[in-house]
């Protein structure tokens, strides 16, 4: 789906969103007020120059218009592959933009994320898998780390977590998994402004509650060990 489509679908009262290379800022009005948009298009693969771009927007958007709400749109193919910019330490920019992210949050800025097409590995991880709460359009490929990937990194044969997939969405991507789990709040069958403007309304009521994805993962039977787990740990004095 084109992001001129996505766009006037989310933002019918209209919307000033720039889309420089693959990387998208700008505000658009809503029934709530002025939100900041924000994220990535065309599965930008994430560089320095987009990471630090994202950043630099969030931190003026703090600075002018305390307690705007974010909306970040995802369509990233994940970190940008290349010897350069592992070289420029892209992994200090990405925790950069993630620590930006959590400022904003900090600040009294709510923030909520669309899934528009892909969500992959780090470039989801530093912005869109923060937001308060994660919603997903219907078909989107979303996945932090490809079994063959983790089967090179964990040194599990790739059969057994193909095996494994089948049965446990904590190794399977896709949104259906991802929402099981907890990680994603909702799976939207088409941008719509009407469920932004809900989400919203319902996050700006309920953000001071705090992180409920855990309870959300054991509930819907993707995610049964995460929340016992830190009660217990909160139990004993640990914190969570």
């Amino acid at each position: 789906m084109m992001l001129e489509t996505i766009l006037d679908a989310l933002f019918p009262d209209g919307h000033d969103v720039r889309l420089d290379g693959k990387t998208i800022t700008g505000e658009a009005a809503t029934p709530l007020g002025t939100v900041a948009v924000l994220g990535t298009a065309d599965a930008a693969a994430m560089d320095h120059a987009i990471a630090l771009g994202l950043s630099a927007f969030i931190l003026e958007t703090v600075a002018r218009h305390p307690g705007r709400p974010f909306v970040y749109l995802v369509d990233t193919s994940g970190q940008a592959l290349s010897r350069s910019e592992e070289l420029l330490c892209l992994n200090g920019s990405l925790a950069h933009l993630a620590e930006c992210v959590d400022l904003a949050r900090r600040r009294g800025h709510p923030s909520l994320s669309l899934v528009t097409a892909n969500a992959v590995s780090g470039g989801f991880l530093s912005y869109g898998l923060m937001a308060d709460r994660v919603f997903a359009l219907k078909d989107v490929q979303v996945r932090v780390m490809d079994l063959r990937a983790m089967s090179r990194v964990t040194r599990i044969e790739h059969e057994k977590l193909v095996e494994l997939a089948g049965h446990s969405p904590i190794f399977a991507p896709g949104a259906e998994n991802y929402l099981r789990m907890g990680a994603i709040e909702a799976v939207w069958d088409e941008p719509s402004a009407s469920r932004l403007v809900d989400a919203l309304t319902s996050l700006q009521r309920g953000v001071a509650a705090g992180d409920h994805r855990m309870k959300l993962g054991c509930g819907r039977g993707g995610r049964m060990l995460a929340e016992p787990v830190a009660l217990s740990v909160q139990a004993a004095g640990g914190g969570v």
